[in-house]
């Protein structure tokens, strides 16, 4: 499926919605191996692929797994290892959640950028889907699409009722910007008066100021933001990481507006069930 890493290497931090401290070890696999969890905290040490088959739920964040084995918040760790294209590697997690770290990507980036990326065999590699006819997943006035195209380009829209954001789209083409530079960076965020609701319905329980985006209906709570349209950016992230589910990025015109991540990988089983 593509490259792997050099070396192992480790990162703590607390999961997004569980709250817990989880350390997660990438390691090194041969060619063909694919890239999948193992979570190395339960009896047998079970293995859940990062596979569109084992998504179980797509609800603020893409849990993947079986009953009794499951891993959630995947979406930030799956873009950048789609983006750099390293297509096999054991993801070993000693809890049931990918810490969020900062919120964005970078720290994955930067960690894998210092044990430096090993290229594999390309044998089992196999080529991109190559999207020819458009494909479309919708719920009231949100979608994601996904369209033929000489490229792969990914736009992204959102609308929001909040000041700070409002309405924000952005277009992203890996061939002409680092995902590095254009997307890695954005975080995650949220809204002040979600906040309780959400911790109450047990989500949310390790987001803070330090590691999400957080704005009331007038200002941001912890400004400064690292893109003016910081948000959005962060969309696009979390749709690339769950479009990473198919094992490669098709060559397509993506295109998503006020989506989730329930659209994204209902838009990746159809897209699965097309060209599979």
């Amino acid at each position: 499926m593509g490259n792997t890493i050099k070396a192992p290497l480790t990162i703590q931090g607390v999961g997004l919605h569980s709250g817990v401290e989880t350390t997660v070890t990438l390691c090194p696999v041969i060619a063909g191996k694919g890239r999948y969890f193992q979570r190395v905290d339960l009896p047998k040490k079970p293995i859940i692929p990062a596979d569109l088959t084992w998504v179980r739920e797509a609800m603020l964040s893409t849990e993947l797994g079986e009953p009794g084995a499951t891993i959630r918040t995947v979406e930030h760790l799956l873009a950048t290892l789609v983006a750099l294209d390293i297509g096999d590697l054991r993801i070993e997690v000693n809890g049931p959640e990918v810490p969020l770290l900062d919120g964005s990507a970078l720290s994955w980036l930067t960690a894998i950028a210092r044990v430096g990326i090993r290229p594999q065999s390309k044998k089992k590699q196999g080529q991109p889907i190559v999207i020819t006819t458009p494909l479309t997943c919708q719920i009231e006035d949100a979608f994601v699409a996904a369209f033929p195209c000489a490229t792969t380009r990914f736009s992204y829209g959102v609308d929001y009722p909040y000041l700070p954001i409002g309405k924000q789209w952005y277009t992203w083409e890996p061939a002409q910007e680092k995902f590095a530079t254009a997307i890695a960076p954005a975080r995650t965020f949220g809204f002040a008066d979600q906040i309780e609701k959400l911790r109450q319905a047990g989500l949310i329980k390790g987001g803070s100021l330090e590691n999400a985006l957080v704005c009331d209906k007038e200002k941001w709570l912890n400004p400064p933001l690292r893109f003016p349209d910081e948000p959005v950016r962060h969309k696009l992230l979390d749709l690339l990481g769950d479009l990473s589910l198919l094992g490669k990025i098709p060559q397509a015109h993506f295109v998503a507006y006020k989506a989730s991540h329930k659209l994204h990988t209902q838009l990746a089983q159809k897209i699965a069930d097309t060209y599979g």
